[in-house]
């Protein structure tokens, strides 16, 4: 016998000695007496659940934040993003070291960020806005910008070549990212990018 197959009979021989002995000891009505075990057996059940999936909990916590917050899950070269209710994927990225929430498009060619995030976290930027970029609302100016750092899940990037436009709300994970990894794609409801 393997020690978790001891373990595994111990526990559920202790689960099935407590509920007999507490129920033995009880002078109640038999519909009482079948309530009373079965509410012991879902609290040894869920506790036998528990101690059966120790390992994976951590990972389940990851998926639950993932899911409630946008979090992006690693595992290994993997970073895995859920979609949110709106259909995008959101992820909570790192610029410099700083939290930025970035909307993932594949549609843009280039990683683009407002001037106030790009103040925030340190990212380099050219004084003109010396360049145009299409946009879902139109072409608007953008100037160019380097940062040190971009960090998604698990995946770093240095040395960051983005653009800096003047909204705030245009935070963008482009092409010149999602190009830099080994694959990208959405698998169900969670974009897989690979570094």
């Amino acid at each position: 016998m393997t020690n978790s197959l001891q373990l595994g009979g111990l526990y559920v021989l202790m689960a099935v000695m407590l509920i007999a002995g507490t129920l033995m000891s009880r002078r109640e009505p038999r519909a009482q007496m079948i309530r009373t075990a079965l509410a012991w057996l879902a609290i040894f059940g869920a506790g036998f659940v528990l101690f059966t999936f120790r390992d994976n909990i951590g990972w389940v916590a990851q998926r639950l934040k993932a899911e409630a917050v946008g979090t992006p899950v690693s595992q290994g070269r993997d970073t895995r993003i859920p979609m949110a209710m709106d259909g995008h994927f959101w992820v909570e990225a790192r610029l410099n070291g700083k939290p930025v929430r970035f909307l993932v498009d594949s549609g843009a060619t280039v990683t683009t960020i407002g001037r106030a995030t790009a103040t925030r976290t340190g990212v380099r930027m050219s004084r003109r806005r010396n360049q145009l970029a299409r946009t879902g609302n139109g072409i608007i100016p953008v100037a160019s910008g380097k940062a040190d750092e971009l960090q998604v899940g698990g995946i770093l990037r240095r040395d960051v070549t983005l653009q800096v436009a003047d909204a705030e709300n245009l935070n963008v994970l482009g092409m010149s990212y999602l190009s830099s990894l080994s694959r990208w794609g959405v698998e169900g409801r969670w974009l897989v990018l690979v570094s």
